[in-house]
């Protein structure tokens, strides 16, 4: 399989994940190195990430208000300077039905990303969900935003972007180079200070510390990822994702 490489830097990006930290993780690295060049980089997060925790009597309201916080300042970390979006369905419930079409719909239309990039919702396996659905969202969205007789009511001009990115998949055949950025990454997932115990097991409680083993572990686990990732088209870090331009 052939494996390109390094898009331009679109002058807007859309990233579509299922919960906040997700984009982070799948392409927190591209958002932040074609931020430096002056893209406007946007967030849409999917569910409302209520159920991101180990602790069973955490106050899932309390949650949202918390995870919603720390997705801004991990948008941020990145160099974002354009909008930070909750659709704000149940975490765990979400579908990719009509409404929820809609609305991802509505956005890439306000938005006009000329690259968007989301979950690969045919990923071999996936147990969960909203990884599934937010990844069938982000294909099912572009074709109704691309299209002028999907959703009228909204009242906006189509858009078809150039580009889809997709993220976690099994056959990737485009690799951005992302050395450089490695840091920017580990920072803007560290600003998810919430999700440190349950998904980069962490046990601190706020800010990591350097010097803990487990935090030194996670950092490793980031950089072997971009290694093996970059490897797939000869580089030293990169970020692999299924390219699909015919849209």
């Amino acid at each position: 399989m052939s494996i390109t490489t390094n898009l331009p830097a679109p002058a807007v990006a859309l990233a579509v994940g299922a919960h906040p930290d997700d984009i982070e993780f799948g392409c927190g690295g591209t958002l932040a190195k074609w931020a430096a060049s002056g893209c406007e980089i946007h967030h849409l997060v999917c569910t409302d990430g209520s159920k991101g925790s180990w602790d069973p009597a955490q106050d899932p309201a309390e949650l949202v208000a918390l995870r919603r916080e720390e997705q801004r300042a991990a948008s941020r970390a990145l160099g974002g300077r354009g909008e930070v979006v909750f659709l704000g369905w149940p975490d765990g419930e979400l579908e990719s039905g009509l409404m929820q079409r809609f609305e991802v719909a509505a956005w890439i239309r306000r938005i006009r990303p000329v690259v968007v990039l989301g979950h690969d919702p045919w990923k071999r396996y996936r147990l969960h969900p909203d990884h599934r659905n937010a990844g069938f969202l982000v294909t099912d969205g572009i074709v109704a935003a691309r299209d002028p007789l999907f959703f009228p009511e909204l009242g906006t001009e189509p858009h078809r972007p150039t580009t889809l990115l997709l993220f976690e998949a099994d056959e990737p055949d485009h690799v951005e180079d992302v050395a450089g950025f490695e840091e920017t990454k580990v920072q803007a997932l560290f600003a998810h200070a919430s999700q440190l115990r349950s998904t980069m097991g962490i046990s601190a409680a706020e800010a990591p510390d350097e010097s803990d083993p487990e935090v030194q572990a996670f950092r490793q686990h980031v950089s072997e990822r971009l290694g093996q990732h970059g490897a797939l088209a000869g580089l030293e870090a990169g970020e692999a994702f299924k390219r699909i331009d015919r849209l």
